[in-house]
């Protein structure tokens, strides 16, 4: 059984981040959900509690993660994230 299994997660996905440092992480996509009228993803980094948040446009054959640089805009955002979290529960 590979890492990836052990996590609980598909290998379609898991996407791999790489920061502008070079370093790239793994990371389960916990969900695309919508707040504020645009589109956002959830992902865990594999192995661990966290979750990153995103800006997201999907294309016909790709998609694009949009840096979240105003505080106030990611604060709402991850208010909805938390949210949608609980229901799912």
């Amino acid at each position: 059984m590979s890492d990836k299994e052990l996590y609980g997660y598909e290998e379609e996905d898991i996407v791999t981040l790489e920061f502008d440092d070079g370093v790239e992480e793994e990371c389960g996509i916990l969900g695309v959900f919508d707040a504020l009228g645009k589109e956002y993803i959830a992902l865990n980094p594999l192995g661990t509690e966290d979750v990153f948040i995103y800006g997201y446009k999907e294309y016909e054959e790709d998609y694009e993660l949009i840096d979240i640089v105003d505080d106030d805009e990611f604060n709402k955002v991850v208010a909805e994230f938390e949210k949608l979290a609980v229901e799912e529960v």
